[in-house]
């Protein structure tokens, strides 16, 4: 669920502890004793709006939890994600050329926050020594910091790692969450991932409310040997930029079910997805003749994974933000876009562009090797149902076919 405020003071002692094992896999409510809190670089103010871009994570804490409780893991890891998403038991290491992850700001212990995630889930070492891992300032000197966006730094690298655990990994640094910056980040991105005629992915996980000249921004994600990947956001039924680009892979969010055993069920479209038509972005040919998007206008999401923050995901990040710190149970569509991009990633397929990339998936969405429709659930007025829809767009992937 969206709480559009900040973290409420009550609760900026504690770090999450929700009960370790199956509970927290559940469906929302199942977990009633957790509270659903919003970090401040996920909200945005009026003034923000075509000039600066929100983060789109969401944090489960237990408000019951002993402040600073690091010591394990709890949600989702990537032993009972891959599964789900890739049809196979963990670990089954894939991935190659790059993932270029873009966020504001600095975060000064990537390198060790990733480390200590691939060690306690037995990924491979990603390291700047080893070339798995590397930083990127875009403009050429470090940033000064944001722990919000930390926050989203640790979700995105860890993740695109679990995902791809064999593919190197650019965390690009822009400057501030301007748009003009990020997209400078982008711009450096694209350079990491293209440089010595490699190819690869670049994920966004931030975005902000759709504004009339957005798609003069369009040119920096059409580029050889790059699949753009953005998260459609954590507001039901709305979109935002650059998720709403046509040259952007939209990541929407699901809700996990499982049985009393943990054993995945089904998954539904979770509340907070953000969808929609675009309000200035027109329909590319992808998207012809689907049943379900808008007859002229770019429809988002594309495609989708796990972002309820009842069923989040594991994250662990040492910088402490407003009382959250070390281990971290993270829900949004933050979680879907480095996710996706990861599992794209595994795929080796390395399409020539977005919109090669996007053709590929409607071309294939219906076969259930590939993907799974999801059919239930609502996010703002749109509701869930066979085929395409505003909540979830194709549905979420199955393996790495189709793509």
């Amino acid at each position: 669920m969206r709480i559009s405020r900040a973290f409420p003071l009550a609760f900026a002692c504690f770090a999450v502890a929700v009960t370790p094992g199956l509970a927290q896999n559940t469906r929302a409510g199942q977990n009633s004793n957790a509270v659903v809190v919003v970090p401040d670089s996920t909200v945005e103010h009026a003034a923000d709006i075509g000039f600066r871009a929100h983060t789109n994570h969401l944090i489960l804490v237990h408000p019951n939890a002993a402040p600073n409780a690091t010591s394990s893991p709890s949600g989702n890891t990537p032993a009972t994600i891959y599964p789900v998403y890739l049809g196979v038991s963990y670990p089954s290491l894939a991935g190659s050329q790059t993932i270029a992850i873009v966020d504001a700001y600095d975060y000064p212990t990537a390198e060790n926050d990733l480390n200590v995630f691939s060690s306690q889930f037995g990924l491979p070492s990603c390291t700047t020594a080893n070339g798995c891992f590397k930083v990127v300032y875009a403009n050429g000197k470090k940033p000064r910091g944001n722990c919000g966006w930390n926050q989203e730094a640790a979700l995105d690298i860890e993740w695109a790692h679990a995902m791809a655990p064999t593919a190197k990994i650019v965390l690009v640094e822009a400057a501030s969450s301007s748009f003009s910056n990020l997209f400078a980040g982008v711009q450096a991105a694209t350079q990491q991932v293209t440089s010595s005629g490699g190819k690869g992915e670049v994920s966004m996980s931030w975005g902000g409310s759709e504004f009339s000249s957005e798609a003069s921004y369009d040119s920096y994600f059409q580029n050889t040997g790059v699949v753009y990947f953005g998260s459609s956001g954590d507001t039901g039924g709305k979109t935002i930029y650059p998720s709403a680009s046509p040259y952007v892979v939209a990541a929407g969010g699901t809700s996990l079910n499982r049985d009393a055993n943990g054993n995945f069920v089904s998954e539904t479209g979770w509340s907070g997805s953000g969808g929609g038509p675009s309000q200035y972005e027109g329909q590319l040919s992808y998207q012809f003749g689907i049943p379900g998007v808008s007859a002229t206008q770019r429809s988002i999401p594309d495609v989708s994974f796990d972002a309820d923050p009842n069923t989040g995901v594991a994250v662990y990040d040492s910088t402490s933000c407003q009382g959250l710190v070390g281990w971290l149970v993270f829900g949004g569509t933050s979680v879907s876009s480095p996710s996706l991009a990861g599992i794209v990633n595994r795929a080796a397929s390395f399409s020539t562009n977005s919109v090669t990339e996007l053709t590929d998936m409607y071309t294939n969405y219906t076969n259930t090797n590939d993907f799974y429709d999801v059919t239930s659930g609502t996010a703002g007025s749109y509701t869930a149902g066979p085929g395409w829809d505003f909540v979830t767009g194709i549905g979420s992937s199955r393996g790495t076919g189709g793509k």
